[in-house]
Formats: C-alpha cells, sequence, structure tokens
C-alpha cells in the first residue's frame, strides 16, 4: 500500500438529519475529507442492503458509509430501526464476501451536529487507509 492511496466512502445520509448535518459543517466552513461521496436518500432505512453490497463487490467503494436519525427521532417513524437491522444483515454478508467489517459503518448523527459528521468522515477515512483498497476493486 503506497501513502497516497485515498478510499472512496459513499455515505447514505437521510435527507432530514443526517444531510443537513453534513450541510451545516460545510457551511460552517468545517473540513471533512474529500473522499466522502454522499447520496442523499429519504431515510436510512430506505438503504437496501444490495446497494452497499454492490457498490463494495463491483468495486465501486472501499467503503460505505449510512446516516441517519437518532433512534427514536426518525422522520418515518421507524425507519432508523430498519437501518439497523439492515446493518446487522450488511455485517454478515460483509464475512460471506470476505470484506472487513470496518468498510461499512452506521451512525446516528442529527441536523446540528455537523462536528459529529466531520469526526465521523474522519475516522472512517483513517480506518480504511489503514486496511488499504478494497480487494473487489482489481477484479472489476
Amino acid at each position: 500500500m503506497t501513502n497516497d492511496y485515498e478510499p472512496v466512502i459513499i455515505a447514505f445520509c437521510c435527507n432530514w438529519c443526517s444531510y443537513a448535518a453534513a450541510d451545516s459543517a460545510g457551511t460552517a466552513r468545517m473540513q471533512y475529507p474529500s473522499n466522502i461521496h454522499i447520496i442523499r436518500c429519504m431515510c436510512s432505512g430506505m438503504v437496501h442492503p444490495n446497494f452497499v453490497m454492490n457498490a463494495l463487490t463491483q468495486g465501486r467503494a472501499d467503503g460505505i458509509l449510512i446516516c441517519g436519525c437518532h433512534i427514536g427521532d426518525c422522520h418515518y417513524q421507524d425507519g432508523n430501526k430498519r437501518a439497523e437491522k439492515r446493518a446487522e444483515a450488511i455485517t454478515l454478508m460483509l464475512e460471506d464476501f470476505g470484506l472487513e467489517e470496518e468498510r461499512f459503518r452506521l451512525e446516528w448523527i442529527s441536523a446540528s451536529e455537523g462536528p459529529k459528521f466531520v469526526a465521523v468522515a474522519e475516522e472512517m477515512t483513517k480506518t480504511l487507509k489503514e486496511l488499504g483498497p478494497n480487494p473487489y476493486k482489481n477484479e472489476g
């Protein structure tokens, strides 16, 4: 692994909380790694495990981050609980595909938590740099 490796991280952010947190971090001129590629979705519970696994097994990303509203604060009542259950399934699938658990992360980030979004982005980027490139990148 060379020092110039920069991981690609796809972040599925719920419209109501985590996308607003990323936006507020940017508005406040807080910098987070450009490795994060945000996909705005209405709810974290709408992110199907196939989206995550396809991005990883097709070598399109080195890591996936799903961010949603805190438990009890979901704009769709229990969407984040659905996301939590799906995250458990994703973790099992990662093992089946020989991928490290650290390539996937689920976080609850409210609209007012821009600094938390920045911290999560920095932590995940650092972790993936240490892990190295997704082994499926070379197969695609």
